[in-house]
């Protein structure tokens, strides 16, 4: 019997498909549009727990079009007024277009699928391929960015990764980052939605501990008991890191999401959390090439923060490649805050604040 299976699912609401990826462990569902990753769960967890936010789906199970994990090119956050002028949106083209889904394939124990589209007003070409491995709890992504033009840019990349309830708790779920040297993002006025700010803005701290409006620190590890707030910062990778990380445990469901990433592509992670009193949170960990999701001039303006890049090149006619490993597994009981995650020797090991470990076979490279 194969242990992985792939399906093409027509989700006749979105008139678009989504594909599904799993084996015995794990299964993830990626929908055509964007090649978005809108659901992930365990298949021996009873609640069918997703991690990733769906803002229509308050039980957590994600449907197409839902925000999960999308991937932000050729562009993060809003446009200049002249790009927005010739219909170049938000977050980019990628996210909204209905990517060409290549036939889902087996290469040995391994799985695989493949996603292309054509970004027109930026004349680039984009592919995305993901594998998963029979027997592991972890999702291998690669994406290669061609350009059609005769000469070098800046661009910005993103992979717009965020957390949401119901797995996203109050005192429950806690988010590390390989973070060094972080900023509270400069702002005026408060966060909207009826939610409030409560740090300090445009202040540098050292992650996890921004400074407060009161001036006390505040750890930003996990959402807030008292939920009425918005939040945001940008974190730097550690620099004396060749890999960085997230991980966020869920500390009742005992149920730990992360990602491991070359620092080199993505020295940035943007953190912000919307944390309303209703208590549907969403908690964006978004790695990226720039600090903030702001227009490409104004990030390459900046010239570098903390002494890192804020843009990326893509050289002319030339193709640029990225890299992640997506993982979702089980945690024993009493493990808590994550203090590291390294890739050794073809397996991820997790460790907590109390040297608690978790060993997960990763044998593909990154």
């Amino acid at each position: 019997m194969r242990e992985l299976t792939l399906m093409l699912v027509l989700a006749a609401a979105a008139a678009a498909q989504t594909v599904t990826l799993a084996n015995r462990q794990i299964e993830l569902t990626i929908a055509e549009r964007g090649a978005t990753l809108v659901n992930l769960v365990l298949l021996d967890d009873a609640e069918k727990l997703s991690p990733l936010w769906n803002p229509a789906v308050p039980t957590g199970r994600a449907s197409d079009g839902a925000a999960g994990h999308f991937i932000c090119v050729d562009g993060f956050g809003p446009g200049s007024a002249e790009e927005r002028a010739a219909g170049l949106p938000g977050h980019g083209e990628a996210h909204l277009q209905l990517w060409q889904i290549d036939r889902p394939a087996k290469d040995g124990t391994t799985g695989v699928i493949t996603f292309h589209t054509h970004l027109p007003l930026v004349q680039e070409n984009l592919t995305r391929t993901l594998r998963l491995v029979d027997g592991e709890n972890v999702i291998y992504v690669e994406s290669a960015l061609e350009s059609e033009v005769g000469f070098d840019r800046p661009i910005a990349w993103a992979e717009h990764t965020t957390v949401g309830s119901p797995f996203l708790q109050s005192g429950v779920t806690l988010s590390s980052i390989s973070g060094s040297r972080a900023q509270n993002r400069p702002y005026q006025g408060t966060g909207g939605n009826g939610m409030n700010r409560r740090l300090a803005s445009g202040q540098n701290f050292t992650w996890p501990l921004a400074p407060g409006l009161d001036g006390k620190l505040i750890d930003l590890t996990a959402p807030p008991p008292d939920a009425h707030y918005m939040d945001h910062a940008a974190i730097l990778v550690d620099p004396a890191l060749t890999l960085g990380w997230i991980a966020t445990v869920n500390t009742a469901k005992h149920l730990v999401i992360g990602y491991i990433f070359k620092r080199e592509e993505f020295p940035w992670v943007q953190n912000w959390g919307s944390y309303p009193a209703t208590g549907n949170f969403a908690r964006g960990l978004e790695l990226s090439t720039q600090p903030y999701d702001e227009p490409r001039r104004e990030a390459v303006a900046k010239n570098g923060m903390f002494g890192a890049p804020t843009f990326r090149w893509l050289p002319a006619k030339s193709t640029i490649h990225s890299s992640f490993l997506l993982f979702y597994a089980h945690t024993p009981d009493g493990f808590g805050k994550v203090e590291s995650v390294r890739l050794d020797h073809g397996q991820i090991v997790i460790e907590d604040g109390a040297h608690k470990r978790i060993t997960l076979a990763a044998s593909l490279p990154l």
